[in-house]
């Protein structure tokens, strides 16, 4: 079998939502402090304690939106630590993420001007593990009431006068575990009890998100479903891809789940590893398709109009720290294996547009799959920031019909795909197809057809692809691994003929 794809230029399925392409920064490790936030006063050029060359590297990528404050650290979060003279505010230990003390200098206020700066949708996580329902009422009110209240004119003595556009509000992070080790109907029940006071304030109106399952845990979306779903706008599902994980599932009688961590496993390096374990995140990356297929199936039965959406806000790889680096700051190095997991993951959210309306990439600078290293003043970007990079012309698009068939890659006899694919065209009509060659021995060859395309196909390309399959950028050399030029392919008519090279991720742009 042949790899080919049959693209219909004209039929438009859904729109590929920008926010697909979105981001997640959380109190852990040095995301925010060391990392989005040096403070004003450091010799890191910087606007009111915010890198800049981290924001104007994530504008590049015209990120849509910033998850905050967790994560797990949303769980104990309570937001009025975070405000009012940066002196005055109360240090608290950090419990989930290496029991650092937290200074809490970042807080709502710089929040929402990091995402002014970024120009992105701030989203913003309630805290229902440790918090009160009053405290989450408040919190909204004071970030998006207009009124004269004692609350809003808290944030008014704190430097705000007019209440900023909130849009994306959480109720709620993996209550199945550090989020309170709910039952999936006792979650429901105050899920529903926190939402009814998270008020909407004149003219904001808040896109509530639901706390979903961890993986495979369909009983947690049927039962939100069931119960909870006439109340909120979407469902948050949580799936990282790993080859090694410390957490075991244990089922229990009532079809509810519980999890434990247990630290004598390994979730494997993220630079030292074979083809077995290259293997494993590619077949853990198109594992996606299942999840998101089976959620969505749950979904539809309830809500066959698709007026809830699926919100993928915590995705990515997932290894162990780095060695000699503190395990709890989950600092891992990112490679071209990272990169081509994640054009799986990208292109299969795309295809699912019509549930999927956004995914938050664990985690933006410094943890886990982030798109941004920095070490005191030195900062790069990661094999996975070029794969947004390239990623970002799907945004807002409208995803094509189309049709593949693919070749396999085969390991110790299992399989998966081995080509990825996503078609959308832009508003100016230019038509973009992203293709991901998850074999790293092999190259491939696609054939591909774009039926009812207006006049003789104009067609440019990139690639991003290396040698080795932890290629990585460095400090010392901050460039190996990033996007080049692709031109390995011919045009007949409008038939493309794409000489893949193993391991890669290309665009191809036809105008």
């Amino acid at each position: 079998m042949a790899n080919q794809i049959i693209v219909n230029a004209k039929t438009k399925k859904t729109k590929i939502s920008r926010m697909i392409y979105g981001h997640f920064a959380e109190h852990l490790g040095r995301c925010i402090y060391d990392g989005f936030y040096v403070g004003e006063d450091s010799d890191i050029p910087n606007v009111r304690g915010m890198r800049t060359d981290i924001i104007e590297a994530l504008k590049r990528i015209k990120i849509p939106c910033l998850r905050w404050p967790g994560g797990c650290f949303a769980d104990e979060y309570h937001w009025r630590d975070g405000i009012g003279p940066k002196e005055s505010r109360p240090y608290r230990i950090n419990t989930h993420w290496g029991g650092v003390v937290e200074n809490n200098h970042f807080g709502t206020h710089e929040f929402f001007d990091l995402c002014e700066m970024l120009g992105a949708e701030p989203y913003i996580c309630g805290n229902v593990g440790s918090g009160t329902v009053q405290e989450m009422s408040e919190w909204v009110e004071y970030m998006t009431s207009d009124a004269r209240s004692s609350v809003t004119d808290l944030r008014r003595k704190n430097g705000r006068e007019e209440p900023w556009r909130l849009k994306y509000f959480g109720i709620g992070n993996e209550n199945w575990n550090c989020g309170g080790r709910m039952r999936a109907e006792y979650y429901a029940d105050e899920m529903n009890r926190y939402n009814l006071y998270a008020r909407d304030y004149g003219e904001n109106r808040l896109y509530r998100i639901a706390a979903g399952p961890r993986n495979a845990n369909y009983k947690w979306t049927e039962v939100l479903m069931r119960d909870a779903s006439m109340y909120v706008d979407a469902i948050a599902l949580h799936y990282y891809t790993r080859v090694g994980d410390k957490i075991i599932t244990t089922h229990l009688p009532d079809g509810n789940e519980r999890y434990y961590s247990d630290d004598s496993r390994s979730r494997k390096s993220a630079t030292e590893f074979g083809e077995e374990d290259w293997f494993g995140i590619m077949k853990a990356a198109a594992y996606t398709e299942e999840l998101i297929a089976k959620h969505t199936a749950i979904m539809d039965r309830y809500d066959p109009d698709k007026r809830t959406a699926l919100v993928v806000d915590e995705w990515g790889t997932w290894f162990d720290n780095e060695p000699g680096t503190n395990p709890g700051f989950l600092y891992q190095q990112n490679t071209l294996r990272d990169a081509v997991s994640a054009a799986v993951s990208l292109n299969i959210f795309n295809n699912h547009s019509d549930r999927v309306h956004m995914a938050n990439i664990a985690q933006t600078v410094n943890v886990l799959q982030a798109m941004i290293l920095t070490e005191g003043e030195r900062m790069l970007l990661t094999p996975t920031y070029h794969v947004f990079d390239m990623y970002k012309v799907h945004q807002d698009a409208d995803l094509l019909d189309f049709a593949m068939l693919s070749d396999d890659y085969v390991w110790e006899g299992e399989r998966v795909h081995q080509i990825s694919a996503s078609v959308s065209r832009d508003a100016a009509g230019k038509l973009h197809m992203t293709l991901a060659n998850v074999n790293p021995d092999q190259a491939a060859e696609v054939t591909c057809h774009i039926g009812d395309f207006d006049g003789a196909p104009h067609v440019e390309g990139s690639v991003l692809t290396a040698a080795a399959m932890n290629a990585r950028n460095t400090f010392e050399q901050p460039e190996q691994v990033k996007p080049q030029a692709f031109a390995d392919f011919t045009v007949e008519g409008c038939t493309l003929h794409i000489q893949m090279p193993a391991k890669s991720v290309v665009l191809l742009t036809v105008s």
